[in-house]
């Protein structure tokens, strides 16, 4: 192939390339291609010198010619780009009213945690926190809940590596609160909680709660009973009350279950209390002498009550939601009820 094919070639390929290139940054790569120190151009240019005298000048001639048309062809596709640029500027209307700006807000789970943890300050009781991934002693052991217990089977606790696991409640931390921190305790524990649930309407594997725990001298059952009534009540309302049914838990002595006036019928019985006029809130009871005992408490000195309620089940019940799932699909036309 001689020269001057050559220089036909390059030319006719930047012609087709550069009328078919998208946006400037794709011409830009074009110049390089075609005009560049590595290109084609380059590279005949350093061949002239070998040509004869006769070929030499109409090879150069030919090169600076196709040079510049190519030039001129980037030239004109540049000005293409930037006129297509300013006429679809120039056909924005400014006038018109740009996109609202959605403001975020708190789940509404998230609403409900603040206000009891709001609730229980009131009433002269500290917030406590502690570590999602426990140890079995912690979560078990010292809660007085034995090794042939069903709650620490594989079906219901999800287990880690080296006797470590994921907390089954957040109980945990009334035990290290108690072992870092002699009585008076006045304290409440919310948090994020793991069991090996299957989900459905009302059970998750990953939920909130929180435990309440008080311990001191002479601390009795009517004490857990008017706590538990008054947070009842500045929740969900002074005509709301709470009861008591006999339960076992083994970390408290007596243990009871604790139910609150349905909030929909009040106590006539509807579809949300199935028919008994009563809604199930958590269990609760005198803190077991032999946990005191495993924190190194007098328990001849020391009594107290603890109870454990579900964040995210008083969540469903303030707004009438009836599947727990609702609350963590993350859809926006739910959520925004909330803001």
């Amino acid at each position: 192939m001689t020269l001057k094919s050559e220089i036909e070639n390059i030319l006719n390929q930047a012609r087709k390339d550069i009328s078919s290139c998208k946006n400037l940054s794709d011409l830009e790569n074009l110049k390089v291609k075609f005009l560049g120190r590595k290109s084609r151009f380059s590279e005949l240019l350093k061949r002239i010198g070998k040509l004869s005298s006769e070929e030499r000048p109409i090879i150069g001639k030919l090169l600076n010619k196709s040079k510049s048309e190519i030039e001129n062809i980037i030239e004109k596709r540049r000005n293409s780009f930037e006129n297509t640029v300013n006429n679809s500027e120039h056909t924005f209307d400014i006038t018109m009213p740009g996109r609202p700006i959605e403001i975020g807000a708190k789940h509404p789970v998230f609403q409900v945690w603040e206000e009891i943890e709001d609730i229980f300050i009131s009433m002269g009781f500290e917030i406590a926190e502690g570590p999602e991934i426990e140890n079995e002693y912690n979560n078990f052991d010292a809660l007085n809940t034995p090794e042939w217990h069903p709650a620490r089977n594989l079906q219901d606790t999800l287990y880690l590596k080296n006797g470590m696991l994921l907390r089954t409640h957040t109980s945990p931390v009334q035990i290290r609160v108690m072992k870092n921190f002699k009585p008076p305790i006045k304290i409440i524990s919310p948090g994020r909680c793991y069991r090996n649930d299957k989900p459905d309407a009302s059970h998750l594997p990953v939920f909130h709660q929180f435990e309440a725990l008080v311990v001191d001298v002479g601390i009795t059952f009517a004490d857990l009973k008017s706590t538990l009534d008054s947070f009842v009540k500045r929740f969900f309302g002074e005509k709301i009350r709470s009861r008591f049914r006999p339960h076992f838990f083994p970390f408290t002595e007596p243990s009871a279950e604790i139910d609150m006036l349905c909030i929909n019928c009040h106590g006539k019985g509807c579809k949300l209390c199935k028919n008994s006029g009563w809604l199930e809130m958590g269990g609760a009871g005198m803190v077991d002498p032999a946990v005191l005992e495993n924190v190194k408490f007098d328990s001849e000195k020391y009594t107290g009550f603890a109870f454990g309620l579900g964040i995210d089940r008083i969540t469903m019940l303030r707004y009438g939601i009836s599947d727990i799932r609702t609350l963590f699909k993350n859809d926006l036309r739910f959520l925004k009820q909330f803001v």
